[in-house]
């Protein structure tokens, strides 16, 4: 049995994944279940390995609305690219990358991290054009946050705020499109809007994708919260329709 067939396997069991084509693909030295249904005006990733909740919810949202789909396979938040350990989440600026680098390899020199940053600047494209939906289309990535994370750390480097669930501050949406945040705004879910680029760089994808004008939203959603992630995902689907 082959490595592809071993991971279709693995998410055939949700309904309706049958229509998705499968295989890894290893990207910036990450390797990911790719799975494709042929569209590529919508497309998700869950780009955090330790974020069971996340990835099993995709994994539900796509049996029913089949979409393009880049899922890491490993279990653990950071991964191992260029001998040294990285945030997958901030690897898509050079500035963000080596703060990452510099962080999660204390032992490192400047020569070690630039080495490793010549090598990112190589691949990161790769994976770039791997992620990215066709022009006008959307990317969307879903997360699980911990009690340290919340919508208040966003907040002071979001462009609007809506925030009508003030008491759940750890289930919100993150969009870098002004339309996209008006329509998602129109629930009864927290948004911010992001894509003036405040503070500081640290290479994430929302960053990237405001920077290169693609429509991006990030559903954050508390560990553990499968139900809720379901449901922020499906009301994504109907405000935001492909």
């Amino acid at each position: 049995m082959t490595r592809r067939s071993l991971v279709f396997g693995a998410v055939a069991g949700t309904a309706g994944l049958a229509q998705h084509r499968s295989e890894v693909v290893v990207l910036a030295g990450i390797e990911f279940e790719s799975l494709n249904a042929g569209f590529r005006r919508r497309s998700y990733v869950r780009i955090h390995g330790n974020e069971a909740t996340a990835r099993e919810a995709l994994l539900a949202h796509l049996g029913k609305h089949p979409a393009a789909a880049l899922i890491v396979t490993g279990r653990q938040r950071n991964v191992d690219v260029a001998g040294g350990k990285l945030d997958p989440n901030r690897m898509f600026t050079r500035e963000g990358a080596g703060k990452s680098f510099r962080r999660l390899n204390p032992s490192w020199g400047a020569a070690e991290v630039d080495k490793a940053l010549e090598w990112l600047d190589a691949e990161r494209p790769k994976l770039v054009a791997r992620l990215l939906p066709y022009k006008g289309g959307l990317l969307v990535s879903v997360h699980n946050n911990s009690q340290g994370y919340s919508v208040k750390d966003e907040t002071p480097i979001s462009d609007k705020v809506h925030l009508p669930r003030e008491a759940e501050p750890h289930e919100f949406f993150i969009a870098t499109d002004p339309t996209d945040y008006t329509k998602l705004a129109q629930g009864g879910y927290n948004v911010v809007l992001e894509n003036e680029l405040k503070g500081d760089e640290d290479g994430s994808l929302s960053r990237t994708c405001a920077r290169l004008g693609v429509r991006y939203v990030n559903l954050e959603v508390g560990a553990g919260k499968l139900a809720k992630q379901i449901e922020m995902l499906n009301f994504l689907e109907r405000t935001l329709p492909e």
